[in-house]
């Protein structure tokens, strides 16, 4: 019964993720499980910015103008409009942000699983309570004026952006790996 939660785990479409997101409470817990990942030498390599209520549309505005100052022609007024909604597609959006330092003793490589690893079990969480999640990056993620928004010190980038709500119907399961394509047992 621990491992069904596991088996069927699944993303969830944004356009159906309703109301109710999270409580208060559930964040904090949401968080504090996602914090829980492999950290070699404990480097925290990642941090959170929550977007709720009203901050999901001043983020909006955020996104529209700098899509305006980024863009290689003036975006259109459908576009613009859909840039100031994004962040109203759920009750909850989360950035996970990954911040790199330069140790020796830990690579890269592993501080970006890590942050992946929080990524995911934020995810994790967020399902195990009931609640759908959909991690994606999309343009803003890679965006500079977005990045100086967020106040992203040159260590840091967008490792994406976890959006939370009550789906509004289930989604059916996708085709997924052949275990025979994707496993090999090592003979020496």
């Amino acid at each position: 019964m621990k491992l069904e939660l596991l088996r069927h785990r699944r993303s969830a479409k944004i356009a159906l993720l309703k109301e109710p997101g999270p409580s208060a409470r559930e964040i904090d817990e949401i968080l504090a499980i996602a914090s829980r990942v492999p950290d070699h030498k404990r480097l925290v390599p990642w941090r959170f910015i929550v977007f709720e209520g009203e901050a999901r549309a001043t983020f909006g505005t955020v996104l529209a103008d700098t899509l305006k100052k980024e863009a290689s022609e003036p975006p259109s007024s459908v576009r613009l409009e859909m840039e100031q909604q994004r962040f109203l597609r759920a009750p909850l959006v989360i950035a996970v942000i990954a911040r790199t330092a330069e140790v020796p003793a830990v690579p890269e490589i592993e501080q970006l699983l890590s942050v992946g690893a929080a990524a995911y079990n934020l995810c994790l969480a967020a399902n195990a309570m009931g609640y759908g999640t959909c991690w994606i990056t999309e343009w803003y993620a890679f965006s500079s004026g977005v990045a100086s928004a967020l106040g992203l010190g040159p260590n840091e980038r967008v490792a994406g952006f976890v959006y939370l709500g009550t789906e509004s119907e289930k989604q059916p399961d996708r085709e997924r790996p052949v275990m025979n394509d994707i496993v090999t047992r090592w003979q020496g």
